[in-house]
């Protein structure tokens, strides 16, 4: 039986319309960076501080995170002039899941600061989890299972045989796969597609984290 339901957000349980990808493109760009369309998809799920660093050919620190708050201030302003919602079904999978006692954690890689705004402008920032995994609280991002680790801690969940996880990058299979966890799911709400989901290690794709409660024969409650 899964008990521990860990999923990413942007993409995978939060429609964002990709400007994340847009304020990393567009921040990169203005320290100087000229990175590629391949550049930016290679590193869609990492953490963004580290995604920053690489994409500007790992410049001095004080660079690094100039360009990590500027990325900040163009994805809260994106975020205001088109606000995030849940992806469809979402909401009912993630109380459906709950409530036949499987507990649900989101990871991200997103820090704090971003994912508590991003939660709170969709209500989903008091009772509405279990847990949330930010890659701040972890000593590196995906593909490094860490975030899992941390969200089955934060949970009380102690056997990675009892987890599923589910993302829309092969950076959140890849972490799945490295954490071990029974059920590595790739959803195909985002932007990477099934071709490229399904070239790296998992157990299921499938159309969407609405269709969770059905791949483990849950019911509504």
């Amino acid at each position: 039986m899964i008990e521990l339901a860990v999923l990413d957000i942007a993409g995978t349980t939060v429609e964002e319309h990709g400007a994340v990808y847009v304020a990393l493109e567009q921040a990169v760009r203005a320290a100087g960076g000229d990175p590629a369309a391949d550049d930016i998809r290679r590193w869609m799920g990492a953490g963004k501080r580290e995604a920053i660093s690489a994409l500007l050919g790992k410049p001095p620190a004080e660079v690094t995170e100039a360009a990590f708050a500027d990325f900040r201030e163009r994805l809260r302003a994106a975020y205001a002039d088109r606000p995030p919602t849940p992806l469809p079904g979402v909401p009912e999978a993630i109380t459906t899941l709950r409530a036949s006692g499987v507990k649900v954690a989101l990871t991200t890689g997103f820090d704090r600061e971003v994912t508590g705004a991003l939660l709170s402008a969709i209500g989903w920032d008091t009772g509405f989890l279990d847990a949330v995994v930010c890659v701040d609280d972890v000593p590196a991002g995906r593909p490094a299972p860490y975030m899992i680790f941390r969200a089955m801690e934060a949970t009380g969940v102690h056997d990675v045989g009892r987890v599923l996880t589910a993302g829309d990058t092969t950076r959140d299979l890849q972490a799945g796969a490295n954490a071990g966890a029974a059920i590595v799911a790739g959803v195909l709400t985002g932007s990477q597609d099934a071709a490229t989901l399904g070239a790296v290690r998992h157990t299921h794709l499938l159309p969407g984290v609405a269709a969770i409660p059905g791949l483990l024969s849950l019911t509504s409650a």
